[in-house]
């Protein structure tokens, strides 16, 4: 995804100069620290959640991972769920 983003003058200077000391370019600067920002972000709101919150959480994410097109029957549910 193309996004535009406004930065002041100073900002600039300063990523085009951390670029020159990582030997990377503006781009790929700002898309590293986007990222670690985001997970930063994620972590701080997960270790917030209450342990019901994050099961339905993970289990969200797991349904997400599913197949649609993969079906089970009743029958097949009900005898997985007697052992």
């Amino acid at each position: 995804m193309r996004t535009i983003i406004d930065l002041n003058k100073s900002t600039i200077r300063k990523l085009k100069f951390l670029a020159v000391i990582e030997n990377s370019t503006v781009k790929s600067l700002m898309e590293n620290a986007i990222e670690m920002y985001v997970n930063q972000k994620e972590r701080e709101i997960l270790n917030n959640l209450s342990n019901e919150e994050k099961e339905d959480i993970g289990l969200l994410m797991f349904m997400q991972q599913s197949d649609v097109k993969d079906l089970v029957s009743r029958e097949e549910i009900f005898r997985a769920l007697k052992t």
